[in-house]
């Protein structure tokens, strides 16, 4: 009774490979799906969100992490900038709390731009 018991269970065929891979199939499923769903979003959204804040420049409007809504002033050394809330009132803030822009400003025009404006306004 006892040998033919082992003898049954010895006498199997091995199929592991095909096994391992329908095994793990859906935990693989599970990855992909959280990839395309949640990990790639948010890697476009922080690559965006990042070309933003390079792109900061004086006279944005700008939404601070606080929910402060002002004007850029300057934009200092080091990640940091002068936000105007209020007239005369302007605070210091770094540029990662900044978390939207709402308004871009046109880029200042050089002095050669300026005088060619003149030249164009005169004829």
């Amino acid at each position: 009774m006892f040998v033919s018991t082992a003898y049954a269970q010895t006498a199997a065929p091995a199929a592991g490979g095909a096994d391992m891979i329908v095994q793990f199939l859906p935990l693989i499923l599970i990855f992909v799906v959280f990839y395309f769903l949640l990990i790639r979003p948010q890697q476009k959204k922080m690559k965006e969100h990042k070309g933003m804040l390079e792109s900061i420049r004086r006279g944005d409007r700008v939404v601070t992490g606080g929910g402060i809504i002002g004007t850029i002033t300057k934009v200092g050394p080091e990640d940091e900038l002068q936000v105007e809330i209020a007239e005369n009132v302007r605070v210091r803030v770094m540029r990662s709390t900044v978390n939207l822009v709402l308004s871009k400003s046109e880029p200042a025009k050089s002095a050669d731009e300026k005088a060619e404006e003149k030249v164009v306004d005169r004829k």
